[in-house]
């Protein structure tokens, strides 16, 4: 199985996440099948918050969209959500995640044991850092590829 995803965002670099395979592994074949199919290619930062997350993998880029493959099953676990975390977005309905996600720019522990966490940031995070802010943001950050390896 995959051990990372590399984004490479339009905000200057790549970031890359190591997999959680071993806390979410439905979350992590979705995400990388997506990844593979070139699903996220393109995808904007739709819902930027400083001091909380940066949120993507919506084609439509609104945050009302995901992809034809049907919704996940929670795998909700013990990782905290806290800086650099990647976790899966999410309707109230625990099992509707499918295809969008969040990065956490800060401590976000309110969100624990509630959303899915499939990885972690272990470099690139400034380029998280650097996407363009708002709900939506007016020229919204986007993912220019994500590829496995």
């Amino acid at each position: 199985m995959a051990e990372t995803l590399t984004l490479s965002l339009d905000s200057g670099g790549d970031v890359v996440i190591k997999l959680r395979s071993d806390v979410a592994p439905g979350h992590v074949e979705r995400i990388t099948t997506l990844a593979a199919q070139g699903f996220y290619d393109g995808v904007k930062f739709h819902r930027v918050i400083p001091g909380f997350m940066a949120q993507g993998g919506c084609p439509k880029g609104t945050g009302t969209g995901g992809s034809d493959l049907p919704d996940l099953k929670q795998e909700f676990n013990d990782v905290p959500h806290v800086r650099g975390v990647c976790s899966m977005a999410r309707t109230s309905a625990p099992n509707s995640a499918n295809s969008q996600f969040f990065i956490c720019f800060a401590d976000a522990r309110f969100l624990d044991r509630q959303y899915t966490v499939w990885g972690e940031v272990i470099s690139g995070m400034e380029f998280v850092d650097a996407l363009p802010k708002g709900e939506p943001p007016r020229e919204p950050g986007k993912i220019i590829k994500a590829t496995v390896a």
